[in-house]
């Protein structure tokens, strides 16, 4: 859904500290953030997706860069709160999102580049290929299971596994203590 150029002045003027035109903004979507929890979250979570949502707009409005994003970065926003629920409720281990946040926050995009070859270069080859072919050549899993010659469901827990690691090691802080300038720069794949 695009935001209609009549309400960028409001999104500017929340965007640069406006109470009043944030909460102006929050009262109009907050019947869409509801319509697209229902869709994307268990009916028992809508409720928590839609505060959660609206906490996380109050808070973290000013750093939206382009007012024209704002529709993309709200969806992202209530995507991942129904994922964060979900998990909780079905006990799935996972990633602190606040530290992930914060984390991608604290880092410029060469930093991130840097530190995501790093992280592929740690894999080891079987799971640096899996990654390379989904997510870079968009190969589909029954298309990387013919490549590699492995069953479905083995790619399947290969690709897991190897993001699992990914994650791991972006989250353990180790690319923290290299900045960008002293590093080498990464080796083509």
């Amino acid at each position: 859904m695009a935001i209609p150029e009549r309400r960028y002045p409001w999104l500017e003027a929340a965007r640069l500290g406006d109470t009043a035109a944030l909460h102006h903004l929050l009262a109009v979507y907050q019947p869409d953030i509801r319509r697209y929890a229902y869709r994307h979250c268990l009916m028992s979570d809508v409720d928590d997706a839609v505060q959660e949502t609206l906490l996380i707009i109050t808070r973290q409005l000013r750093t939206l860069r382009a007012v024209a994003s704002f529709s993309g970065w709200l969806w992202r926003i209530v995507q991942r709160e129904c994922r964060r629920l979900e998990r909780r409720i079905f006990g799935f281990e996972s990633f602190d999102e606040e530290k992930m946040e914060s984390w991608l926050n604290a880092h410029s995009d060469e930093a991130l580049h840097y530190d995501l070859v790093r992280a592929l270069e740690s894999l080891p080859h079987h799971y640096r290929e899996i990654i390379l072919l989904r997510d870079f050549d968009e190969q589909t899993i029954r298309e990387i299971a013919a490549n590699i010659q492995l069953t479905i469901p083995a790619t399947k827990s290969r690709l897991h596994r190897a993001r699992q690691l990914m994650r791991e090691y972006l989250m353990s802080g180790m690319g923290e203590q290299d900045k960008p300038e002293d590093l080498a720069p990464p080796t083509e794949f």
